[in-house]
């Protein structure tokens, strides 16, 4: 309150000297044409015919393989184990077979004595249904030749040595259109999106290039809305699509600012082409002296103020330091530590933590 008003020197002068602070960058107004392929997969049409079609040209792959569910008996023997445990692990699959096939209804009973599967031993040895390429081929193989409810012969794997019994069979299904005709509908609108933008691509570069002086050409062929950006400098932190460096040089370009000329079709993203026209344009200027005085006259008066209770502190410091009283009011009595020093910055902590603690008061 005690710092007087700088005057018109003084704001002319810190004017003068920081003119870069008051630089307002080239700037632009446009307006643009977005093609795109998710526009184009939002506007496909796919008719009921279409679907059929599909559906009836593809129909192996709408039909569900055949699954099968099976139960098993491991003994764990790894592949690269020593010939006396593979043979140890063998011998004893062979015993719980023989049992098996003298009391083929203990299966689920010596699977929990013995398999050393931990996912299915307590389960009976039962795996759920699966389909060919699920499991290791070997056990595949050996369960795919049995019939329902049928026990295997002793079957090796990488794993060691099962024994498969066959319980359930889902013989192969065919999908009805309605189970799939979401799928199809997607897939073909995908298809007819993609091949529609590459279509339209070149067409859409051409005509902005050809009629130069209008983006409403190719916005009406092609259905597009042509869309007006705010203002934006040459250097900024822009959005999409003019967070795209190729595409701000060609808005900034001598061609677009003093011709109004549409920019060419630029891949501003992936399967998406912008084209812009230039509709108004500021240059870079220094801003007036006259509209930033306030703020001028402002940052002058802080500093001043900085200045002067940086010498007001010195002075009660120096005070201090001779053992003389001091007109400073103290705050509240408290402790601080390295760790917790809430309400005072890094350089006070630092302060505080580099005085001589011999020495006390220290200030």
């Amino acid at each position: 309150a005690s710092v007087s008003k700088p005057d018109e020197a003084a704001i002319k002068r810190y004017y003068e000297e920081n003119r870069a602070r008051f630089e307002q960058p080239e700037q632009v107004r446009v307006e643009y044409l977005v093609l795109s392929q998710d526009k184009m997969l939002e506007d496909a049409k796919v008719s009921e015919a279409d679907i059929k079609a599909a559906y009836e040209a593809n129909a192996a792959r709408y039909r569900k393989p055949e699954q099968r569910r099976a139960s098993h008996i491991l003994i764990r023997a790894d592949k690269g184990a020593p010939a006396a445990e593979l043979k140890s692990a063998e011998e004893k699959a062979a015993q719980i077979l023989a049992e098996l096939k003298a009391n083929p209804g203990d299966f689920a009973k010596l699977t929990k004595q013995h398999s050393q599967d931990p996912g299915s031993a307590t389960n009976g040895g039962d795996l759920g249904f699966f389909g060919r390429g699920m499991m290791v081929k070997p056990f595949e193989e050996a369960t795919y030749a049995l019939q329902e409810n049928q026990i295997s012969e002793v079957v090796r794997s990488d794993f060691g040595f099962h024994i498969i019994k066959l319980t359930g069979i889902r013989p192969e299904q065919a999908q009805k259109l309605d189970e799939v005709r979401g799928e199809i509908q997607a897939e073909l609108k995908r298809q007819a999106g993609m091949k529609q933008y590459v279509e339209a691509a070149e067409g859409f570069s051409n005509l902005v290039y050809e009629q130069s002086d209008s983006l409403k050409p190719a916005a009406e062929k092609y259905g597009l809305t042509v869309q007006s950006s705010e203002w934006m400098a040459k250097e900024g932190q822009l959005s999409a699509p003019f967070s795209n460096a190729k595409l701000m040089q060609a808005v900034f370009s001598e061609d677009a600012i003093k011709h109004k000329r549409n920019t060419e079709a630029i891949e501003a993203a992936p399967n998406t082409l912008v084209s812009a026209r230039v509709i108004e344009h500021k240059p870079a200027e220094v801003t007036p002296l006259e509209k930033v005085a306030g703020v001028i006259e402002k940052v002058l008066e802080r500093e001043a103020a900085l200045a002067k209770a940086a010498t007001a502190g010195q002075a009660e410091l120096d005070k201090l330091n001779r053992g003389e009283k001091s007109g400073l009011s103290w705050e509240t009595l408290r402790t601080v530590s390295r760790l917790h020093a809430s309400n005072l910055s890094q350089e006070a902590g630092l302060a505080i933590f580099g005085a001589d603690a011999n020495k006390l008061p220290a200030y």
